[in-house]
């Protein structure tokens, strides 16, 4: 237990680290089935720390998910939606999937570092709505995290569209959706956001079925 603790304070410092950086702007979500569209009453759940910097022109993602229904198959940042929290956009970041994202399994973690730079970044079906310019690719990206529209997504076999998503809110902003708790949750880290949503999910079951 005092060494889970020590972990969590470690990633606790990271993050931390992360939310002081000069320019950089960080947002979390937390990833359920409820979310999607529509939404479903898949068991899986995640939680995911994004930071972008648009000095450096680096995006950085990272994703925790875990008790998927099936294997996964491809995960996206998707951008833009017409409103916020809600509705689906297309695919913003490289396809078929994120590279080295883990596929074919039901838990498991992620990160990488992207270079907005790069068209190989980007989806080409969304670089072409911005007439292929990465700088207009990159300010409706910053867009849409700021303004609850662009959410990260997890497909599986099972869910060929989607087993579980969450829309980014800016880190220590609370966030309409999906949780209140979003505040705490980057304090203490990506593998403590995915217990306390893991808790909150099983809380909501034995509620509904009160």
């Amino acid at each position: 237990m005092k060494q889970r603790i020590r972990n969590y304070a470690a990633a606790a410092g990271l993050l931390l680290a992360a939310v002081t950086a000069a320019h950089a702007a960080n947002y979390t979500a937390i990833l359920t089935g409820t979310q999607e569209a529509p939404p479903n009453n898949a068991p899986g759940i995640g939680a995911t720390v994004l930071k972008f910097d648009p000095d450096t022109h680096i995006l950085e993602i990272n994703v925790a998910f875990s008790s998927l229904s099936s294997g996964t198959t491809a995960a996206h940042l998707h951008c833009c939606t017409d409103a916020p929290f809600k509705g689906v956009a297309g695919v913003a970041t490289e396809v078929p999937t994120l590279s080295g994202f883990p596929l074919g399994v039901t838990n498991g973690a992620y990160s990488n570092s992207y270079n907005t730079l790069l068209a190989s970044t980007w989806n080409p079906a969304f670089l072409s709505r911005f007439g292929g310019s990465t700088a207009f690719a990159e300010a409706a990206l910053e867009s849409g995290l700021n303004n609850g529209l662009a959410y990260f997504n997890i497909h599986t076999s099972a869910y060929p569209n989607g087993e579980i998503r969450g829309f980014y809110t800016p880190a220590l902003v609370v966030a309409a959706v999906p949780e209140p708790e979003s505040i705490a949750l980057l304090g203490i880290g990506l593998p403590a956001m995915l217990l306390l949503a893991r808790r909150r999910s099983k809380n909501s079951i034995k509620q509904n079925n009160v």
